[in-house]
């Protein structure tokens, strides 16, 4: 039973050969809260095919259990990564059917084989070492209770396999011929000399070209694709933080301060008072602080440079048994206690790292025997105690270690951070001691480079958190802006109350994360309600934040760009273009020269550029003007260009063409390594050519 659960809990077989993430869902009773009375409906469509809720709920479930990089996730998180996989494998799935793509066994057992955890499993091995299929069904057929979960990854094989057979079409759609490698050869062989005169665009002020809202929208309406536009909205908002007042801060600090000396507490008990030890004299420091202190009690000794950098001095040299002076760190009213001070509790070292054969050591600089390892260590550890300022240099040129890009440095570290006779050797040498250890990863030739002492603190730290009624008048302005900022505009409002108006977000349907106060998908469920209009606000509670009053200031419809969105790439696009008909109209003259004249600029030359390499001095790329500098012929005056940067006139004066060679073999494999990653584009054109429904939001 025991291969079969590390199949179930390790199986790769998908992430090893697909691109995307495939998962694998056991339906279970995963999903029992949330959505509660919602009628079954679909998540959303692909090209008119439903993606059932049902299904989908069930692998976000799963997801949100699986984590990713041992890190939690949220449901949304999860909603976008299965949303993205069942996209792709609807997407793919009917190009599969489209090309009548087909697999059997053989290719579904040659996916199974590519997944380690079966196909170097010892359990399906022959003596040969070869994974035997005989083996692998008897073991299913002598497990039946596995023989579900087989039938669950066959389907996921399936696909793979199928997948595989695609992909393999797609690359061998995709080469080159000797015709294109005889372009690239010319591309960058051929060469043109040329003088020209450019006009810059800049020669017009922006400010005397005007461009209308409706000609951005007509030039967006030509790029449709380029200028398609998801729902969204805008929501200004003000957020107002739950802090402590100057009088909470005050108690807090009366309350740290009052622990230094003695008091008397009534005990109920006795029925009389009590005489309680202050941090000053305590005997038991560790009670008192664990009993006083947010924080509790750290034995560590800490270095100076950890520890907080404002009263770091104070504390370092904070006498034994002596209390510091109150301070703030992080948010906490804090004093501090000496409980001693440990010399070299850190250390600082560099190493030589020398292996061998058969150590657990990546990217060795050479293959060695133990004894060529010793040898080598021996010399290098002669080398270094014989000028010791060289020992960065020796790291770098010799070091196995990762270290070596640094000169072997490793910085600061504590007793027990490194192997045993590293550790010894470290903390048992003074600054500057040169020697040579051997450990489990090779021979270490140790420099050790510097020492630090530290003290250990008993610290009382106590968090200064606003109090309830400082937490109620909070609430009281939140709901009174709430009020109020339903009839007036944000910025005014809050400027009365003292208050930010924090830049506006804009959202889309499917996100969470919003402007500074971070995950909020409450606020932008809020945006996409049927209930919420412009112009409306509410008010939400953060936890551990304050209140956020969000009022809804625009509603952008599915389609093309918002214009104001569009204006920042297209309104220079179009100025240019404006720009250009003006510059030509005064372009005027049968010469450089008189060209140059009327418009008071400059001949330039440019000197054997080719199509590769179209950089014009003084202009920029310019690619379409050293085109047609190639189609001119020598000596005739061309046309006005419209390039990149103005308007370009120019005279061919030679043009070198490349000698014929006898194969284009170079150039074709420098376009080979081009195209070679072009399959992995399928998916992203497959998804923009799609009719893709998104119905998430209304269920996340």
């Amino acid at each position: 039973m025991g291969v079969l659960q590390k199949i179930r809990n390790r199986s790769g077989l998908l992430i090893a050969i697909i691109a995307f993430a495939l998962f694998a869902f056991i339906i279970g009773d995963l999903f029992n809260s949330g959505n509660i009375g919602r009628p079954s409906s679909d998540v959303g469509s692909v090209n008119g095919k439903d993606i059932s809720f049902e299904d989908f709920k069930i692998k976000v479930a799963n997801a949100e259990k699986n984590q990713q990089n041992g890190q939690a996730i949220t449901s949304v998180q999860a909603s976008n990564q299965v949303w993205n996989q069942e996209v792709s494998i609807a997407l793919l799935t009917a190009e599969f059917e489209k090309l009548g793509i087909r697999v059997g066994e053989k290719h579904i057992v040659e996916v199974f084989k590519a997944d380690p955890n079966i196909g170097q499993n010892q359990m399906f091995l022959n003596a040969a070492g070869k994974f035997d299929l005989a083996k692998f069904k008897e073991y299913f057929k002598a497990n039946p209770e596995g023989i579900q979960y087989l039938k669950e990854r066959e389907k996921d094989a399936d696909l793979n396999a199928k997948y595989q057979i695609y992909n393999s079409l797609l690359k061998g759609g995709l080469y080159t011929t000797q015709a294109e490698g005889k372009f690239k050869y010319e591309a960058e062989s051929n060469k043109v000399s040329f003088d020209f005169v450019s006009v810059p665009f800049s020669s017009i002020k922006d400010s005397d070209v005007k461009i209308s809202d409706d000609e951005i929208t007509a030039y967006m309406k030509t790029k449709e694709k380029k200028f398609k536009s998801e729902e969204a909205r805008e929501i200004e908002y003000v957020l107002i933080e739950e802090k402590p007042s100057a009088e909470d801060e005050r108690e807090i600090k009366s309350k740290v301060e009052g622990l230094l000396n003695q008091s008397v507490q009534y005990n109920k008990t006795t029925g009389k008072n009590d005489t309680i030890a202050g941090f000053s004299t305590t005997k038991n420091v560790v009670e008192f602080v664990n009993a006083n202190s947010d924080i509790p009690f750290d034995s560590s000794y800490v270095a100076k440079q950890d520890l907080p950098a404002e009263n770091a001095e104070q504390l370092f040299n904070l006498p034994v048994g002596q209390v510091s002076a109150p301070y703030m760190y992080n948010g906490y009213y804090c004093i501090s206690k000496s409980l001693g001070r440990k010399a070299g509790a850190k250390s600082k070292a560099s190493h030589i790292l020398i292996s061998w054969e058969g150590t657990q050591v990546p990217n060795k600089k050479e293959v060695r025997t133990k004894e060529q390892a010793k040898a080598k260590a021996e010399s290098l550890l002669a080398q270094a105690q014989a000028n010791p300022s060289n020992f960065v240099m020796l790291a770098m040129m010799n070091s196995d270690d990762s270290s070596a890009q640094s000169g072997g440095d490793l910085g600061y570290f504590s007793p027990g951070q490194m192997v045993a006779p590293f550790n010894d050797f470290v903390f048992s040498n003074p600054i500057g001691k040169i020697g040579l250890v051997e450990t489990q990863f090779g021979y270490h030739i140790i420099q050790v480079t510097d020492k630090q002492d530290a003290v250990k603190l008993a610290t009382i730290a106590q968090k200064i958190e606003p109090s309830e009624m400082t937490n109620n008048g909070i609430y009281e302005q939140a709901t009174k802006f709430e009020m109020d900022a339903a009839t007036k505009d944000l910025e005014p409002l809050a400027k009365q109350m003292k208050l930010t108006v924090s830049p506006a977000v804009r959202v889309k349907a499917n996100d969470e994360s919003f402007g500074s106060v971070s995950n909020q998908r409450q606020i932008v469920k809020w945006a996409f309600s049927g209930d919420t209009s412009v112009g409306d606000v509410k008010r939400f509670e953060i936890v551990n934040q304050g209140h956020v009053i969000a009022k809804l200031k625009k509603v952008y419809k599915k389609g093309l760009m918002a214009v104001e969105d569009a204006r920042p790439q297209v309104e220079s696009i179009l100025k240019n273009k404006k720009k250009a008909e003006m510059i030509k109209a005064k372009l005027k003259g049968s010469s450089l020269e008189a060209l140059a004249t009327a418009n008071k600029v400059s001949i330039m030359s440019a000197i054997d550029l080719t199509i590769e390499n179209p950089a014009l001095p003084g202009a920029g790329f310019e690619p379409k003007v050293v085109g047609t500098a190639m189609a001119s012929k020598v000596g005739q005056i061309s046309q006005p260009i419209v390039g990149n940067a103005g308007i370009y006139v120019l005279i061919t004066k030679s043009e070198l063409k490349a000698p014929a060679i006898k194969s284009y073999d170079e150039y074709v494999n420098k376009l080979k390594q081009q195209v070679a990653s072009y399959s992995g584009r399928v998916i992203q054109a497959l998804k923009e050519n799609a009719d893709i429904d998104d119905n998430r939001s209304e269920f996340y």
